[in-house]
């Protein structure tokens, strides 16, 4: 291992997004302030969730774990796709850094900014609520995950995409519906049965729930299920992305 080059790396990652925290990471959590303004004002006395759990309460949780894979997504598809732009990865690939060591440095940048607004989430939304912590392991462990697949998620579509537009529509046609529609902002289980049983295909459903299962205690799923499935997406993902690194793949000529 280049333990020097890969935390040159991701050094040089953390920096970047860093610089720009107004941008990065204040934007984010704002955004997610207004997310729970709107839907606490309107829905927190029609909906219904769990015994003893206010609808506030489900909605914060789910919000922190959006906006924490959310980020993880954009910070590495921003990033590399941008250096491919600007010719600066040729930089990256010059060293003698591994495809691991690079991918290493690049989902672990993308870990820490979706932890910082995650964290940053959940100072903001003490205004409005204090969350109970049931399993603060099961909490780490579905925010490390879940922003490690986003990452790696948005390595892949990086490396794949040639131009902006491509970036945009991979955000707005996959990350964004899967995110929405996987019961950040409502229990499944209310859906019509045939948009319930497509929610069982969203591996995004999991990682809500799962890290919902950390606050409350409670869950749609079992939480070995969903912690079962997220890491096989995430070990799959993760190894599709090392082959497209090590294969060179619209990134080595």
């Amino acid at each position: 291992m280049n333990w020097y080059g890969l935390y040159t790396l991701f050094g040089k990652e953390v920096w970047r997004f860093m610089k720009v925290a107004t941008q990065t990471i204040l934007t984010p959590i704002i955004t997610v302030l207004l997310y729970l303004l709107v839907f606490v004002s309107v829905l927190e006395e029609h909906v219904e969730v769990y015994d003893n759990i206010s609808y506030t309460a489900f909605l914060i949780s789910g919000l922190i774990m959006m906006s924490i894979i959310q980020n993880a997504f954009a910070n590495t598809s921003s990033s590399l796709f941008q250096s491919k732009m600007m010719g600066s990865l040729v930089f990256m690939l010059l060293p003698p850094l591994s495809s691991f060591e690079f991918y290493l440095a690049f989902i672990g940048a993308a870990v820490v900014r979706g932890l910082i607004v995650g964290l940053g989430v959940w100072i903001a939304t003490l205004w409005f609520l204090v969350l109970p912590i049931y399993n603060i392991g099961i909490l780490f462990i579905f925010a490390i995950l879940g922003s490690a697949i986003l990452g790696t998620l948005g390595l892949i579509a990086s490396i794949w995409a040639d131009k902006w537009d491509q970036i945009s529509g991979f955000q707005n046609f996959i990350i964004l519906p899967l995110t929405f529609l996987s019961g950040v902002f409502y229990r499944i289980e209310t859906l019509p049965e045939f948009w319930e049983k497509m929610s069982y295909y969203n591996p995004f459903f999991y990682m809500i729930d799962g890290f919902r299962y950390g606050f409350f205690g409670v869950s749609e799923i079992s939480v070995t299920i969903s912690l079962s499935i997220v890491s096989i997406f995430f070990v799959t993902l993760t190894a599709i992305s090392l082959w497209i690194l090590h294969i060179g793949y619209k990134i080595r000529y």
